[in-house]
């Protein structure tokens, strides 16, 4: 058993608990990981705050870490005390029929077990001071110095990435990037629209410049957002706010010359949000993709009309094959083909941890980082 510190979720609603935990070693085909860093995710947010319907409690959120293993079960193969490792929400088995799919990145192997917050054995590795057992959070829980991970929830990585930034893959960047590469596809010369400019809105605009996009349009209501986005690769901004009376559809095909884009990417989460970036597509041709994750018991209405002649999809983890597209991201960032640092705004040490999410719903803060441990 290790005893070590972690940020608890103790129930909905309720700010994080910074408190001693004891991680327990790790069983077959497991691995335990030293976390050094995490980002906070709007994920962890959506669970926090209680909309997630299947969310659990007390259990140790976070699932943008990046840390070194420090000790290995029995079985694990692919993996050495030492190796630098980002944890994955979305596993890889390589063996299952999803994995063994080249229209899904869903790996099946173990999602019974990680949906109700236990290891693939049916049991926690987390525990409080007390001896109470705490749930497991996606597979990851990477608000603790230490957690436990199945072998096949981790990605290793190249041992020079800078932990500090690489955290970011395993949720943000990865998904709004490959919705881009990996779900839609986008060619040279489309027309590209991303709604809502967050992380993973700004890593999709960085995909579809990538991918040599003709126009990207950043949609946001907070025009703070849009020299970060021009940054990123946007080559024009709309506000809806600005001009009442239209919908964004509308602005869109304005914009466009009347014919809409080739593709819109959703990122916020909102029913009317993800029905207008649809409208938003060209009518005979155009894709949408949803990233973003609605309340329960959400739903959008959209007529046979407005259907016809285009494409809806939605991603995961932007349709990443985990540990074999993880490594090959933080290579490409190594070699300045991809941008982390620039996503990078706040950094807060663990006990500090509720400020990022203070800073998260400030507007201001991209993604925030923080240090697991002070004497790292």
């Amino acid at each position: 058993m290790i005893t070590c510190k972690a940020a608890v979720a103790e129930e909905a609603k309720k700010e994080l608990v910074v408190k001693e935990v004891t991680v327990g070693p790790p069983q077959a085909g497991e691995v335990r990981v030293k976390i050094l860093y995490t980002g906070v995710c709007h994920t962890d947010e959506y669970t926090r705050s209680g909309l997630d319907p299947e969310g659990l409690f007390p259990s140790i959120l976070g699932h943008e870490g990046a840390g070194i293993v420090e000790s290995i079960g029995e079985g694990v193969t692919s993996l050495e005390v030492g190796d630098h490792v980002v944890p994955l929400y979305i596993p890889q088995c390589r063996d299952c029929e999803f994995c063994n799919s080249s229209k899904t990145n869903l790996c099946g192997k173990i999602r019974s077990t990680q949906g109700i917050g236990v290891m693939p054995d049916g049991t926690p590795r987390f525990k409080d001071k007390d001896g109470n057992e705490l749930y497991h959070f996606m597979g990851t829980s990477t608000f603790c110095q230490y957690t436990v991970c199945p072998e096949i929830s981790l990605a290793k990585v190249n041992k020079e990435a800078p932990l500090d930034k690489i955290c970011l893959l395993g949720c943000g960047i990865t998904t709004g990037y490959g919705a881009v590469i990996n779900t839609l596809k986008i060619e040279e010369g489309s027309t590209v629209a991303v709604i809502g400019l967050g992380g993973v809105g700004l890593a999709a605009i960085m995909g579809a410049h990538k991918s040599k996009a003709s126009k990207i349009i950043a949609v946001d209501i907070n025009p703070g957002k849009f020299e970060r986005a021009i940054l990123f690769g946007a080559t024009d901004t709309l506000n809806p706010l600005e001009q009442k009376g239209k919908e964004m559809s509308e602005l869109i095909f304005e914009m466009t010359d009347g014919v809409g884009v080739d593709y819109s990417i959703e990122c916020v989460g909102t029913p009317h949000l993800m029905k207008q970036s649809f409208l938003s597509t060209k009518p005979n041709g155009g894709a949408s993709c949803v990233i973003g994750v609605a309340a329960a018991g959400q739903t959008i209405d959209l007529s046979s009309e407005e259907v016809m002649g285009r494409e809806w999809t939605g991603s995961a983890f932007g349709g990443t094959k985990s540990r074999d597209q993880v490594p090959e991201l933080v290579d490409d960032y190594m070699k300045g083909d991809i941008k982390v640092d620039e996503f990078i705004t706040h950094n807060f040490p663990l006990d500090d941890i509720n400020d990022a999410f203070h800073a998260m719903h400030e507007g201001k803060c991209i993604r925030a980082i923080v240090k697991m441990f002070d004497d790292e």
